[in-house]
């Protein structure tokens, strides 16, 4: 749990946090028989006289039980990890508020169209903008299914939950706001066009960039191999200075050679003033 933690990035750790500290102060007022935030902080229909403009913010920070809260909060960290280290922490706060100001505005429209509505509660809206953005920036990444237990790519698995959510959202009746969750998806991909259209893609950050530091091993390791690069770098010099130095040593020879002959048949008298020089520069060895 500890390195789970600590592995964790500031801004997806702390809106977990959040999220499980107020689903506890719920608890606590529902025990003593209080309703002050549901009333307060769940996102109204704008019609039922609790309605306030905070409320596209605080809902997202309401739960209605533990299973509610717990796959909202697992999604959160399972995909929020990657797109925040990918994004930039500042960039993925705004990122997530807009899905969930998004997936609330579309649940209000939804409601006002119908005429009717009650009050909408969850981070499932941004969630589901996290889920998409994974899909977006990472299109072939396998994820593994839970029911039935096999990998899908993300691409794909982002389509099956918007044909779901679509078909859920016009023909059950679950009490659960799956247009706030098909909104969420829509405000993430136009921000996410937005970003790609402004030039932010290059500086997003991808996994290669967040590599773990090396280990001590493996810096001694990187080590070892550039030494015996540069080693062996300077064998391959030494052996081209040695081979150019016997070349010359042997012209060198020849040459002499050709001079004492030229002595010994004509005298030393018939060398050329070069000849001699060269014949004296060699007898200084």
């Amino acid at each position: 749990m500890a390195n789970i933690v600590r592995t964790t990035p500031p801004a997806t750790l702390a809106l977990i946090v959040a999220n499980v500290a107020i689903y506890l102060l719920e608890l606590l007022f529902a025990r003593s028989g209080m309703d002050a935030i549901t009333n307060l902080c769940a996102l109204h229909y704008i019609y039922d006289g609790y309605f306030h403009l905070w409320q596209f913010l605080t809902y997202m920070f309401l739960h209605g039980n533990f299973a509610h809260l717990f796959f909202n909060m697992f999604a959160l960290w399972m995909f929020g990890v990657v797109i925040e280290r990918t994004l930039g922490t500042k960039r993925f706060l705004i990122y997530y508020f807009v899905c969930g100001v998004g997936a609330g505005l579309c649940q209000e429209v939804y409601q006002f169209l119908l005429g009717d509505g009650g009050a909408t509660i969850g981070a499932s809206g941004a969630c589901y903008g996290v889920l998409l953005a994974f899909g977006v920036l990472y299109p072939n990444e396998r994820i593994m299914l839970l029911i039935p237990p096999i990998p899908m790519k993300a691409k794909y698995f982002i389509v099956a939950y918007i044909v779901l959510e679509l078909v859920s959202a016009f023909s059950s009746n679950d009490n659960v706001a799956h247009v706030a969750h098909l909104g969420g998806m829509l405000f993430g991909w136009a921000l996410l066009v937005h970003w790609r259209h402004k030039g932010l893609k290059d500086k997003w950050r991808t996994p290669s960039q967040n590599k773990p530091k090396e280990s001590y091993w493996e810096r001694v390791r990187k080590k070892t191999d550039e030494l015996m690069d540069k080693d062996a770098a300077s064998h391959t010099n030494e052996h081209s200075a040695d081979y150019d130095y016997n070349l010359s040593k042997k012209q060198n020879e020849e040459r002499l050679n050709a001079i004492l002959d030229k002595i010994k048949a004509s005298g030393y008298d018939s060398l050329t003033a070069e000849e001699k020089q060269f014949l004296f520069s060699q007898s200084n060895f």
